[in-house]
């Protein structure tokens, strides 16, 4: 309660009156800029502040006049599901000089701009940081040539920077995701998909350039997510005969009866003796080595455009947030920072010291999250002969248990083939626990998998039923296939039938054996775990759903969308896709609201309605009040918004758990996946003694999930106290910090939690361990 407290008062105490703040985006565009500027706008206006535009960035910073507008809460209305930035960016030469630093300098000055949010990528971080080092000497100058008077150069004294990173390349060191990459990915991904279905058709072989500078992570990572044969980075450059190794492995796919390759190529990519790889060179050499059908596609400045993904929404609006609180609490003695993201946690970082390893280009392959993405596709990208394979002579199972999830089929095959490096025979279970006591159980090979990534839905079949009230059968069959070691991929019940199984290692010895249950629920209401696979796609159906819903009321009169999400009693999917939608209200079950609550939030609509706004927008959870349904909701706003707006309605069903899984879902559970059969490796030869397996204590029984920056195991018997068995959520939620935020994007005056918000610290690398 203490806590509370006086994380409410510090909010209270950083109030923004009579401070200035000023938005620019600068260099390239990137998606999701938008949100970000759309935060900092709301957030400083919501703290009192005045928030300037600076448009075309610093060229605009530097001629002044209308290029610096002051923005309104309305000014922002409409931008966050729109692509590039729409304040404009452009590169300066002019700001590159003293005179041009000089120029900018007295624009802010005359309108009292003395913090500056810079969305940008390196060039622009160091620019910025460049300008608020001069700053004093700057307004000594203007003084001088009498453009400012002392008084005017006291009043702004001093400068406050904070950066946010926007570029799609994701070459920015000290944070895991840039805004923008995510989104680049998803058109990546677009593509690939598209391209994989017609070069299946015609057994052809695909080379694809994508972006990044010098920087290999959107190569790495759509190779990852799609399954690649091949990937050219920078960061790794090949070494002498990499040409002969790529047409040796491609022939052997072709072989295993694969009717496609594909080849993905990023821009820099270099050989050995620093020498550039082109797409065109890689096509002649498969067409003359191999004689196949080869074709190249450069993807260009299609990665740059097209709507935000839901991911760089929330992103980018967590950060703009972020970034005027960093604003508010900077003083002279605190450095310029940047804030970024570090697994699922805000970061403060200063800001020269991230500029300054990307300058004196320490290589990306010492970020944490480039290192898990690059080892992950060495394992799974190579099939060694089953001369070179451990023999471990151990069986291991994988199941899908409750409902479909996107990324399942991304997560089994990672599974199957990281298991079978591993030495490890491996089984899939179709249907579930009810698949396994009917013995529908069979042996799952390398080549089985294959193009199994890019698959929605659950390719092995999942079904709800719980192992209870057939250990018996599910015991047998253990003993007939020789199991040794389970892997359970699913939501609430897959949890529920690991603990079902652990709990009856008393009576049966064939359970004592290493289980492990990874997350994957579009609800995302797994405890310990802050994300589950499946929910990124989620919310990307959601968001893009409510963008075309809002879109479809364009040009009509003003009205408001009620719209209900899935999740049953977990808010995640309204919460969030709220933030990442825009929503006006979002109604969920650990929120609990009431007749006046409703009232009050038509109430506030109307009021926004009469200044301009001409959409609203309502995410109501499935299950967040049984009595206040999405009908009654409707029915109560179409009443009350007589004469200001009307309403329409729409129950978005099951089409959030189907279609392709999102490029950050089949990451997330080709990595997980990956990790879990490790760690299976691990306790198989832990507990095998006297010829065979016996694994009954805690440790064996685990769920794998990520927790703010790292992945982790935790005995499922130990969530039985975190865990609200009766409504299947967790009794902590970590995004219930973000529905306030929402709220004050909405404009709603309410407490914001600011004791998780980012501190400053140090900039770290992680340095990989040498690859085998």
């Amino acid at each position: 309660m203490a806590k509370q407290q006086d994380t409410k008062k510090l909010f209270e105490d950083l109030s923004g009156a009579g401070k200035s703040i000023g938005v620019l985006t600068s260099g390239g565009d990137a998606q999701g800029m938008n949100a970000a500027v759309r935060a900092v706008v709301r957030m400083g206006i919501y703290v009192g502040a005045k928030v300037y535009f600076i448009h075309e960035g610093y060229q605009g910073m530097v001629d002044g006049g209308d290029n610096i507008e002051e923005a309104s809460w309305e000014s922002v209305s409409s931008m966050l599901q729109v692509g590039g930035t729409v304040i404009g960016s452009a590169r300066c030469k002019e700001f590159r000089s003293h005179e041009g630093r000089l120029k900018a300098a007295h624009q802010l000055v005359l309108r009292g701009i003395t913090n500056l949010c810079v969305i940008g990528g390196d060039g622009s971080l160091t620019g910025a940081n460049l300008f608020r080092e001069e700053w004093s000497g700057l307004l000594e100058e203007l003084v001088q040539q009498g453009l400012i008077d002392e008084e005017a150069a006291q009043n702004n004294s001093e400068l406050h920077i904070v950066g946010m990173v926007g570029s799609i390349d994701n070459d920015f060191c000290g944070t895991d995701m840039t805004i923008g990459t995510d989104s680049a990915l998803h058109r990546i991904i677009e593509v690939v998909d598209a391209i994989m279905t017609t070069a299946q058709s015609h057994q052809r072989t695909f080379v694809l350039e994508v972006m990044g500078r010098h920087c290999g992570y959107l190569a790495l990572v759509s190779a990852l997510a799609c399954g690649a044969d091949w990937v050219l980075i920078p960061e790794m450059p090949p070494e002498d005969g990499w040409e002969e190794h790529m047409c040796q492995k491609l022939s052997e796919n072709r072989a295993d009866k694969k009717r496609l390759n594909i080849i993905i190529v990023a821009e820099g990519a270099i050989d050995c003796h620093n020498k550039p790889i082109t797409t065109n060179h890689i096509k002649e050499l498969v067409v003359s080595c191999l004689g196949f059908d080869t074709r190249v596609t450069i993807l260009g400045h299609v990665q740059r455009g097209g709507t935000p993904s839901a991911f760089d929404r929330i992103l980018a609006s967590r950060m703009g947030v972020e970034a005027v609180l960093a604003l508010l609490e900077a003083s002279d003695s605190t450095p310029a920072c940047v804030v970024s993201l570090c697994g699922n946690q805000a970061v403060r970082l200063p800001l020269m010291e991230c500029v300054q390893m990307v300058s004196a280009y320490v290589s990306l392959i010492f970020c944490r999250s480039f290192e898990n993405n690059l080892n992950t596709y060495k394992l799974l990208s190579y099939h060694k002969a089953d001369s070179e394979l451990p023999n471990s002579s151990f069986n291991v199972a994988v199941l899908n248990v409750g409902a479909p999830a996107a990324g399942m089929n991304a997560a089994v095959r990672s599974a199957v083939r990281v298991g079978i490096k591993e030495g490890h025979k491996m089984f899939a279970v179709n249907d579930g626990f009810e698949g396994f006591y009917n013995g529908q159980i069979k042996e799952i090979t390398w080549g089985d998998v294959a193009g199994w990534t890019g698959q929605g839905g659950s390719i092995l079949g999942t079904k709800r039923t719980l192992p209870a009230k057939h250990l018996d059968k599910i015991a047998e069959q253990i003993r007939i296939h020789n199991i040794n070691a389970l892997l359970v991929i699913g939501g609430f019940e897959a949890i529920l039938g690991v603990i079902e199984l652990s709990a009856a290692r008393e009576k049966y010895n064939d359970f004592c054996v290493p289980m492990v249950m990874v997350p994957a629920t579009v609800s995302n209401n797994i405890q310990d775990s802050d994300l589950s696979i499946g929910a990124d796609t989620a919310l990307n159906a959601i968001t893009y759903t409510c963008d075309r819903i809002k879109q479809s009321a364009s040009g009509t009169k003003r009205r408001v969308f009620i719209i209900e999400t899935m999740g049953g009693y977990c808010g995640y999917l309204a919460s969030v896709g709220g933030l990442a939608a825009g929503a006006d209200t979002v109604y969920i079950y650990e929120e609990p609201f009431d007749i006046r609550d409703l009232q009050s939030n038509v109430e506030h609509l109307t009021e926004k309605m009469k200044t301009g706004i001409q959409r609203g927008l309502v995410l109501r959870n499935e299950n967040s009040n049984e009595n206040f349904t999405t009908d009654f909701i409707y029915q109560l706003y179409s009443e009350e918004g007589k004469g200001v707006f009307d309403c329409r309605k729409n129950v978005l069903g099951h089409m959030q758990q189907g279609g392709a899984p999102s490029p950050f879902d089949r990451n997330f559970g080709t990595k997980i996946a990956a990790k879990a059969i490790q760690w299976i490796s691990r306790k198989l030869k832990e507990s095998y003694k006297d010829g065979k397996v016996f694994a009954n204590t805690e440790d064996t029984a685990c769920l794998l999930g990520m927790r703010r920056r790292t992945m982790a195991f935790q005995p499922v018997v130990q969530l039985k106290d975190e865990t609200d068995f009766a409504h299947r959520i967790p009794k902590e939620q970590w995004w219930l910090k973000l529905h306030p935020l929402m709220k004050i994007l909405a404009k709603y005056k309410t407490s914001y939690d600011v004791s998780d918000s980012g501190q400053l610290e140090p900039v770290t690398r992680v340095r990989p361990k040498k690859a085998d």
